[in-house]
């Protein structure tokens, strides 16, 4: 399972011209992409780093201050462009492995004490976003 997460001070997605997540003020944007091998302990474990990882100002975390996520997901962070010029996704999972996956780290943030907001998996998605720092990172698991 793989994250990039952005400190943000605003981020939205759209999907057909309609918001389907928003989050305003201090948070985490979190595009998220899952592999052939990740399971339900992966996903538990990534929502319980992201909760926790303190990238906020002060190095506070997301549970520290209550700040809300947003998470798409995101099969290209596991798009492979060494050779050639077109990329290859045969490292991504297929959608019904990895939709109950994301699925499973939403919920479990939401379990944390998190407020979520989320795309829509699968759909040709818009994400609008102000990264603040910028702080971006990757977080593999």
């Amino acid at each position: 399972m793989r994250a990039v997460v952005q400190r943000v001070s605003q981020a939205s997605v759209s999907v057909d011209g309609r918001v389907t997540g928003e989050i305003e003020g201090p948070g985490l944007m979190v595009l998220l992409g899952v592999t052939h091998d990740d399971d339900a302990e992966k996903a538990r474990r990534m929502a319980a780093k992201l909760w926790g990882l303190r990238i906020l100002d002060g190095e506070k975390s997301c549970s520290d201050v209550d700040a809300p996520l947003l998470v798409v997901s995101q099969f290209t962070l596991y798009g492979d462009a060494r050779k050639g010029r077109r990329p290859t996704w045969v490292a991504a999972a297929p959608g019904h492995v990895a939709e109950p996956l994301v699925d499973a780290v939403v919920a479990e943030l939401r379990t944390l004490g998190a407020e979520v907001a989320t795309g829509v998996f699968g759909a040709d998605m818009k994400v609008a976003l102000v990264n603040d720092g910028p702080i971006t990172l990757v977080v593999d698991m």
